[in-house]
């Protein structure tokens, strides 16, 4: 076990990016009854982004966000401020839509990074953004082959400015201990999830879009969204709840609640950076089956993140981020072995976020043009990009639908109105996740200390058993 502090260590509070930006005072609860044209439920990304683009596209419009808690309560205001290029379910949706199809979905989300970036810098939202990249690593031979066909299968998608790194070139950007090479796309940015959100629910607000928080819904049907204060009616009704969708009546095995663990260090002296390098911010990565994410933060802290107790029974979620210590434990070891030179340093923050997986582990977005109903999530961890994206094909779809536009390139997209089947009922749902989880720790492990470069049959099971290929 690492020497890593934790007696002043908090644990939950939502997370630490709300530890240092402040809780923000919700805003008022929804009145009463009321109607709108368009009607949005979650206050996160895909939420605010959606009334973002929809009402910069369409000023007249009635829209509005019922929210909760406060806007950024869920994985919004928790995650590991990725601002990357993944999409869930890429390759199969090149099989189901051919592979010309999967690059025109890819190339939008490589697009979607400065996308982000540029509304942000639009409207002056200081989200303490850095486009240094994204760098994934790899510590075995078994990870070192995984690396070098994840490489060689992002080029194959249009990826033609990813870069291919060995185990020298790699120390020279960040010293990894035992790093035998990495991969780096530019197509990434490091940023302080909570200010991003905070910043993106004022700029809505701004336009004229009305926010109710405090205000949970506990029933969407075909024109109505129900809450304990009252209905809202609206011809479009969006659901962008994502790993909160489980609580909403009739949907608990629709997308499952994942959860995902963090820490945050307290900020490291020069000492230490001269040891690591990271001066270019790198968001940080691995090819381990049980992932990594990390990032250098704007006051040289490291933020490090990754699978702590996958899923709670029922598809419970947690409660304001309290995460379990055994997840904290093994956190700040994996800190470690990343970083020796961190052994000793303070661990200020502890917490977890929900994200949300669909059975078929593939992001979606969908308008029902008979009711008027519309969704968007299963990101399965790659939301904060991806919910800019799918803000917009919801824009596009609802424009499309009421006339004001025809089809556009987004909503021709292939994960465009996909749909999958529901989860498991208990107890085989809890069961297999953590069966599964298990089997990739399991491989982890046996990778670790063989010398073989092919992935370990047992993480391979784990894939078809969980649908992912």
């Amino acid at each position: 076990m690492s020497t890593v502090s934790n007696a002043s260590t908090v644990n939950g509070g939502i997370s630490f990016w709300y530890a240092q930006e402040g809780t923000p005072t919700p805003r008022e609860p929804l009145p009463g009854d009321a109607s709108a044209d368009v009607c949005i439920i979650g206050g996160g990304y895909t939420g605010l982004w959606t009334a973002y683009y929809l009402k910069k596209a369409v000023p007249f419009l009635n829209i509005t966000v019922l929210e909760a808690k406060f806007c950024g309560y869920g994985a919004s205001g928790r995650n590991g401020g990725w601002l990357y290029n993944g999409i869930a379910g890429r390759e199969r949706y090149a099989k189901l839509h051919g592979h010309d199809a999967a690059v025109r979905l890819q190339k939008a989300m490589n697009e979607t990074v400065g996308e982000v970036v540029r509304a942000a810098a639009e409207e002056k939202i200081d989200a303490d953004i850095h486009q240094g990249g994204v760098l994934e690593v790899a510590h075995t031979p078994a990870q070192l082959a995984r690396l070098k066909d994840f490489h060689s299968v992002e080029i194959a998608f249009g990826e033609t400015d990813r870069v291919l790194r060995g185990a020298r070139e790699t120390a020279e950007r960040i010293r990894v201990t035992g790093a035998v090479g990495s991969t780096w796309t530019p197509h990434g940015a490091r940023l302080h999830p909570a200010k991003l959100v905070k910043g993106l629910a004022d700029a809505v607000e701004a336009l004229g879009v009305t926010i109710h928080e405090s205000t949970p819904v506990t029933e969407i049907k075909p024109k109505h969204a129900v809450t304990p204060y009252g209905t809202v009616r609206a011809p479009y009704i969006l659901r962008c709840t994502e790993g909160f969708t489980a609580g909403l009546k009739g949907l608990k095995r629709t997308w499952l609640p994942m959860n995902s663990s963090m820490i945050a260090t307290e900020p490291l002296p020069a000492r230490i950076w001269d040891t690591i390098g990271w001066e270019g911010r790198e968001t940080l990565g691995d090819m381990a089956h049980a992932y990594l994410y990390a990032q250098r933060t704007a006051d040289d802290r490291i933020a490090i993140g990754g699978r702590g107790y996958p899923y709670r029974y029922g598809s419970a979620t947690d409660h304001d981020g309290r995460t379990r210590p055994a997840a904290i434990a093994a956190l700040r070891d994996l800190l470690v072995r990343l970083f020796p030179t961190t052994a000793g340093v303070r661990v200020d923050h502890a917490w977890s976020g929900v994200l949300g997986v669909p059975r078929d582990w593939c992001a979606t977005v969908t308008l029902d043009r008979s009711t008027g109903l519309g969704w968007a999530g299963g990101y399965v961890g790659s939301g904060v990009a991806t919910a800019n994206l799918a803000a917009r094909t919801l824009r596009d779809l609802i424009q499309q639908d009421s006339g004001q536009a025809g089809p556009t390139d987004l909503t021709a997209l292939p994960w465009v109105n996909h749909r999958v089947r529901r989860w498991e009922p208990e107890p085989f749902r809890w069961l297999g996740v953590h069966g599964l989880y298990a089997a990739y720790r399991a491989a982890d492990r046996r990778e670790t200390v063989s010398p073989r470069p092919g992935t370990d049959p047992i993480a391979k099971a784990a894939d078809r058993i969980a649908g992912r290929h």
